[in-house]
């Protein structure tokens, strides 16, 4: 008996070595692992993006119901983005992520139902995109190092930008076959993306809290599954709240164009067709990322950031002056979205160089809101602007917003983001001056 328990316990310990070795040596998911989960995602929300605002209009007739509703939804997404920590605590992060994908097919389902049941997949849409949104770049900081970084945003970009150029325009031309047919597409490409997420070593990361440890540990997991205390300690640090602002405003940016270029083109008789066309069109800019990269590279984060916020100010508030002339308000909307591309490659760089490795899941839950807090505030900002202005006023108090933005973009470092041999011959070239 002892001898047959000695070699079942000499078993299990070469069994958990040997373990052990197998998981040192489990492959790791690369910079091109995340940007194919996220071109995925960019198909399953491009070929929705212009159909929702339409199918919405259609069923409630409101442009001002419209924003109501997207307030709603924003509210309710919000609130799933920041209970991600605290699901990762009951379920698995892998099990969060995928049962956020499945929302997605949820959507799918709703919408093939047509009418007023589009709000309701709308709703489970945003949610899914929240709460991956949270699961991805949490998995991101765990496996890449900061290095990688802008080369995963300019390859990020660069697969999705499939998804964001056909999706808007095959969503949109889908509907004149069938108002369900969109939703179709994007309940294959949901089950792509989860299949995906499956085949993926992402693991559970470095640093996500465990049920057991010490109860100090227990109590800082406690805390850190609250909600209101994550808030609390991210809005603490300033440098990780100009990183949240600068990205929220860009999200802005985006949110007013995909959603109001459809409807002021409706209400201007420029068809149905014209906000999906755009929207195609306006995310071609995103092959531009890796030039975009480059230029960002010989300079610094902050003047990029700076260069987008005060270009597409200046374009949106172009489209607004120019509103008796519609088709120049798009075109001025269009040239608008190539400085959000920019700020696509260069907005996010912040956050990821300042975030403490120890609050990673934790501060991409609040990071990460940045999203769900622009499909608030938009809507809230549009209700509110239409009730004195046509559509047209939004592009205009989105110029005031991007300017703010430029300014307050005055406040990052100004050799974030440039490397340590241009710092060094930047510090040298003023030591000799």
């Amino acid at each position: 008996m002892v001898g047959a328990r000695g070699q079942g316990t000499i078993g299990a310990l070469l069994s958990s070595a040997m373990s052990s070795q197998a998981l040192s040596v489990l492959p790791q998911p690369t910079v091109e692992s995340f940007a194919r989960i996220a071109g995925l995602e960019a198909l399953c929300r491009g070929c929705t993006l212009s159909v929702f605002p339409l199918l919405l209009y259609r069923a409630w007739g409101s442009a001002q119901l419209v924003s109501e509703i997207y307030f709603c939804v924003g509210l309710a997404s919000l609130m799933a983005a920041l209970l991600v920590p605290a699901l990762v605590r009951v379920l698995s992060r892998r099990q969060v992520y995928l049962g956020a994908v499945s929302l997605y097919l949820v959507a799918s389902a709703l919408g093939m139902l047509q009418g007023k049941w589009t709000t309701l997949a709308l709703l489970c849409a945003i949610i899914a995109a929240a709460i991956s949104f949270v699961c991805y770049n949490s998995y991101v900081l765990d496996h890449l190092e900061k290095t990688d970084f802008s080369r995963l945003e300019t390859m990020r970009l660069f697969y999705g930008g499939a998804g964001w150029v056909v999706g808007p325009f095959a969503g949109v031309w889908l509907l004149t076959v069938w108002e369900g047919a969109p939703f179709v597409l994007l309940a294959g490409s949901a089950s792509s993306m989860a299949w995906l997420i499956w085949k993926t070593p992402l693991g559970e990361g470095k640093f996500l809290a465990r049920g057991s440890g010490s109860g100090a540990e227990q109590a800082h997991d406690s805390r850190s599954a609250n909600p209101l205390g994550l808030v609390i300690r991210f809005f603490s640090q300033p440098r990780l709240v100009t990183a949240w602002v600068l990205p929220l405003v860009r999200s802005c940016g985006w949110w007013m164009f995909f959603v109001y270029l459809g409807i002021f083109a409706l209400e201007n008789n420029l068809g149905e067709q014209v906000g999906g066309i755009a929207s195609s069109v306006a995310n071609m800019g995103l092959f531009l990322a890796p030039l975009m990269l480059l230029w960002m590279q010989r300079r610094s984060v902050r003047t990029a950031i700076r260069v987008g916020c005060l270009g597409a100010s200046a374009c949106y508030l172009a489209a607004a002056a120019l509103s008796h002339w519609p088709w120049a308000t798009v075109g001025c909307l269009l040239a608008g979205t190539l400085f959000l591309v920019l700020l696509d490659t260069c907005a996010g760089l912040p956050f990821l160089m300042s975030v403490k490795p120890s609050e990673r899941t934790e501060m991409s839950a609040v990071y990460s809101s940045f999203r769900d807090v622009s499909g608030i505030i938009s809507p809230a900002i549009a209700w509110l602007v239409l009730q004195f202005s046509p559509v047209v006023g939004v592009f205009g108090v989105g110029a005031l917003i991007l300017l703010g933005a430029w300014q307050l973009a005055g406040r990052l470092h100004p050799e974030l983001g440039v490397p340590g041999s241009a710092r060094v011959r930047q510090g040298a070239d003023g030591a000799a001056g």
